[in-house]
């Protein structure tokens, strides 16, 4: 495997674990707070999406060169919206086969 493949694999796993932890945060964590007023599961789901996100956000900037610039934006926007994280890890898959 290509060290662009690995890098590319590395990323497809950044992609769900962002989509993961962000449906965890909506759909578990914010309702908890909110229907039974338990603030901790924000406290501990936020900063377990941050780093997941930041982890996403890394692996992006590693692979940057095989990007376009509209590429580039879509996977960076669909990281904000919930199951987006999924449809990115079709995409990268998509080219990760193409190497």
């Amino acid at each position: 495997m290509s060290l662009m493949a690995k890098k590319l694999q590395q990323m497809r796993f950044a992609s769900v674990l962002e989509a993961v932890t962000l449906l965890l945060l909506f759909v578990v964590a914010i309702p908890l707070k909110y229907a039974f007023d338990l603030p901790v599961a924000t406290k501990i789901m936020g900063p377990i999406h941050g780093l997941a996100f930041l982890f996403y956000l890394w692996n992006l900037l590693r692979t940057v060169s095989l990007w376009s610039g509209l590429e580039l934006f879509r996977l960076l926007i669909l990281a904000f919206i919930p199951f987006g994280g999924f449809f990115n890890e079709k995409y990268i898959a998509q080219r990760q086969a193409t190497l």
